[in-house]
């Protein structure tokens, strides 16, 4: 009877097994039934086709603005060239967390990057095409145009367009878009209120080796220009920018070929000594202090922070940045 017993309550033990078995299989079929994400196709810079399995998780930066896209987007790379560097020149796009430093932006270091496993690497035509190679055998990578002075707007527009699309951040990219071109249109009206309509407004950066100060100025094929130019301000250079970037080159006698009645505008950074030459090495040039807008009090260091070769965000800060500026 004992043996009857133990064996009706192993058959019993077995059916109930069974039937907490059958109850999870419903689940199981659902989760295969579920669609997987839809692949994604990009053309890149250099005309490369760049397949993805689905929107991109882990991207590493190679370059600054395309870190400052992705942070704008709110896709938090894993990795990103100089973090120190981007962290004391582009505050428009604060890093969040702590995202693995993978070099300098012309050489980041491949074992560091393959140690993150990114689903995709950003980079710029800037990067060597050596490098672009080796980080392909890590993982896909999207080159994006570095600059074009024919169009410095719409070149970093349709660099926003393609990481979005690579992220699946498509509908945030068009809001980027949206407020970007907002911010223009409210910043030109607060200029011409405040009577700055055709403002000569020269924009430049400035470094020094030892004494030896170079000047490079923002023509209208920079991408600062560019915004300048729809914010209704008038650029007085008269130097030739390079094909890329729409800077030309210069020296401090080179600025007393500026009209007379120019405004000038710089960014600097306390990090970066060898950039506050306008209030450091020439603090005491006597060429420099005899400027027309140095005499006349018309010289504006605008906040650090700033990335002239950035996106949205940059661009928008230093919209602000100007009107309040010129409205002082």
């Amino acid at each position: 009877m004992r043996r009857l017993l133990l064996a009706a309550t192993a058959v019993t033990a077995a059916v109930l097994t069974l039937g907490a078995c059958g109850t999870t299989e419903p689940a199981a079929d659902k989760k295969a039934d579920a669609k997987p994400a839809a692949k994604i196709s990009l053309t890149d810079a250099g005309g490369k086709k760049v397949e993805l399995d689905g929107p991109a998780k882990k991207v590493v930066g190679t370059e600054w603005d395309v870190v400052e896209h992705l942070v704008s987007l709110g896709v938090d790379p894993v990795g990103v060239a100089d973090v120190k560097g981007y962290t004391a020149w582009d505050k428009a796009a604060p890093l969040k967390g702590s995202p693995k430093d993978i070099g300098t932006r012309g050489e980041p270091s491949m074992d560091t990057v393959a140690a993150l496993a990114p689903d995709l690497v950003v980079a710029t035509t800037d990067l060597p095409p050596a490098a672009v190679k080796q980080l392909e055998k890590i993982a896909p990578v999207l080159t994006l145009k570095a600059a074009d002075a024919k169009d410095p707007i719409g070149r970093m527009t349709k660099s926003l367009d393609m990481i979005a699309q690579a992220t699946g951040t498509t509908e945030k990219g068009d809001k980027l878009k949206k407020d970007f071109e907002a911010k223009l249109a409210t910043g030109k009206q607060e200029l011409e209120k405040a009577g700055h309509k055709g403002t000569k407004f020269a924009f430049a950066d400035g470094y020094a080796q030892g004494n030896q100060v170079s000047v490079r100025p923002f023509t209208s094929g920079s991408l600062i220009g560019a915004v300048n130019d729809r914010l209704g301000l008038t650029n007085p250079w008269k130097v030739k920018g390079d094909p890329a970037y729409g800077l030309g080159a210069t020296d401090v006698e080179g600025l007393t070929k500026l009209d007379k009645d120019t405004v000038f505008g710089y960014v600097s950074n306390d990090s970066d000594k060898s950039s506050t030459v306008f209030t450091g090495v020439l603090a005491d040039n006597a060429v420099w202090k005899s400027l027309p807008f140095v005499t006349a009090n018309k010289v504006h260091r605008l906040p650090d922070g700033v990335w002239m070769f950035g996106g949205t965000a940059s661009m928008e800060m230093y919209v602000d940045s100007v009107v309040t500026a010129l409205k002082k």
